[in-house]
């Protein structure tokens, strides 16, 4: 439960602290009293839209902790926009804080009876009360499976009619690519050749007067060598004179043969330019720099020319994955379907019930269960849903000359404030939520159903802590504490206070409440009365 709210600087609140009671709590304060700025420094810490603007006047941040049983939550807002969430301590994104707030608190606010009109939210309500939580998990994770594999199955066929159109496109550019039958560095190889083809002559004439020259008197050498009378000096230079002149005749053979190698071939000068055209004609048509690209790209097309063979092995496997999922999400949508039915009619008995004692004494209720219809999902041709394949309409008539109709078409507010408390009730007990927060559920409503209202509000605290914003005397009568929000000014500035009332304040305060500013007796004596029976 909610046992401490701290407010710094939250729009008309510099400063706040109040401790909260289990039970029945209500609070009460003139309008524009700042009831609703309490409710929304609450809604913030539990993870609603930040703004910066609800950041006091001249200050650089707010923060809001609330103090739960087993919990504490802070919320720091900052001027920048910027904001940070923490549990006990700990720093949390703000889905982890959302997540943990919906298990803590639910904060009915003045907007939400409108959720009574809303499919979802009905269809909430029958999942809490049957209290389907595993056969739903079992159904929505199916479901996940099933529309992967529908999402699958699409992602093949879509491939498969593309790779279609282009079947001919493909197959074209990978026969030219297949067809020149490619090799690495053929470019290279053909670029030397077409050079040492076109410059024959001149080659073959630079390695026969290298070759002359390398088969030149190579004894000078040695005479002279000899004329020095240096072999004492230099044993070893005739040695390596010797060794170099083997070497020398090994080049010199070497060279002749390159240049008997040499010849004019115009024919294969012809072909080494038609095959070097014909590359460059690839390499231009698929914007390639290499040969190596083009094998590359000659590759890739080869696995899409394969591929188009095997789609249609794989899109047939593919149905019958998808086919085999559906069968089980069809099991699964049944089941949830039944544990629906199962509990329809103990809602709408004790919805009549709850209607019956708030003094709509012929309220007629149904709920029937439809198959959502196939246009939800269009792509599938299926009537899947996360939630299942229900639809459900919550159908309502308060007299006896009524027919049902819709909630939305029929229902006045105040006998929509008066359902929408008998769904809270109803769902309460079997969500196990410690605190419910109402504000001004009693919209609509006066005099003994208002006194209704709060015994059912009184009954739901015996199980958990319910607060209740009202400016109803006969609800704030029935609360176990009681808060008044009331503005007081300063030298500066207007705030927003929060005080807890004892016995006496009670009484002047609910005595306003019949009364206005000017409390007379009669209103005293009153105040007192409905404190007294309660």
């Amino acid at each position: 439960m909610l046992k401490h709210l701290h407010i710094q600087n939250y729009a008309l609140i510099s400063h706040l602290d109040i401790d909260f009671e289990d039970g029945f709590s209500v609070m009460t304060g003139e309008t524009g009293a700042g009831k609703s700025i309490i409710l929304g420094a609450l809604a913030l810490v539990l993870g609603a839209r930040a703004d910066s603007k609800a950041i006091t006047d001249g200050e650089d941040k707010c923060i809001i902790e609330a103090e739960f049983t087993d919990y504490i939550i802070r919320r720091e807002l900052y001027a920048n926009g910027k904001s940070r969430s923490f549990v006990d301590d700990s720093v949390v994104t703000l889905q982890e804080l959302k997540v943990l707030a919906n298990k803590l608190i639910d904060i009915h606010s003045q907007h939400a009876n409108l959720l009574i009109e809303n499919a979802d939210f009905q269809l909430e309500v029958i999942d809490a009360v049957a209290a389907n939580t595993p056969v739903l998990e079992a159904y929505q994770a199916q479901y996940e499976r099933y529309t992967k594999a529908v999402e699958e199955l699409q992602r093949l066929q879509t491939l498969a009619k593309k790779s279609q159109q282009d079947a001919d496109y493909i197959q074209y550019r990978y026969q030219l690519l297949d067809e020149a039958n490619l090799q690495e560095g053929e470019m290279e190889s053909l670029e030397t050749e077409q050079y040492q083809l076109s410059h024959a002559e001149e080659i073959k004439a630079a390695l026969e007067t290298a070759l002359e020259a390398l088969s030149g008197e190579q004894g000078s050498a040695n005479e002279a060598l000899r004329a020095c009378r240096l072999e004492d000096a230099a044993p070893d230079l005739q040695e390596r004179i010797d060794s170099a002149r083997i070497e020398i005749q090994d080049i010199a053979h070497e060279v002749d043969r390159l240049a008997g190698r040499i010849e004019m071939d115009p024919e294969r000068l012809s072909w080494v330019e038609e095959r070097m055209d014909a590359l460059n004609s690839l390499l231009h048509k698929f914007n390639a720099e290499t040969v190596e690209e083009l094998i590359k790209t000659r590759d890739e097309l080869a696995e899409q020319v394969n591929r188009l063979d095997s789609f249609e092995y794989d899109i047939e496997q593919a149905k019958k994955a998808v086919e085999s999922e559906k069968a089980t999400l069809t099991k699964d949508a049944k089941a949830l379907t039944e544990s629906r039915k199962k509990v329809i009619p103990s809602i709408c008995e004790k919805l009549m019930s709850g209607l019956t004692r708030l003094g709509v004494a012929h309220a007629k209720v149904e709920i029937p269960i439809l198959p959502t219809p196939d246009f939800l999902a269009p792509s599938r041709h299926d009537n899947f849903t996360p939630s299942g394949c229900d639809e459900v309409q919550l159908l309502f008539a308060a007299n006896l000359n009524q027919s049902l109709r819709n909630v939305s078409e029929v229902a006045s507010g105040g006998e929509i404030s008066r359902l929408m408390l008998c769904v809270k009730a109803l769902i309460a007990s079997t969500k196990g939520l410690p605190t419910i927060i109402f504000d001004e559920i009693d919209t609509g409503v006066s005099g003994d159903i208002a006194t209704q209202m709060a015994a059912i509000m009184n009954e739901m605290a015996s199980h958990r802590q319910i607060i209740a914003i009202t400016h109803l005397p006969q609800i704030a009568a029935r609360g176990t504490h009681h808060y008044k929000v009331y503005k007081a000014d300063t030298a500066t500035r207007t705030e927003t206070h929060i005080s807890r009332l004892n016995e006496q304040e009670r009484v002047t305060e609910i005595a306003t409440m019949l009364s206005g500013k000017n409390v007379t007796d009669a209103a005293l004596k009153t105040a007192k009365e409905l404190l007294c029976c309660h």
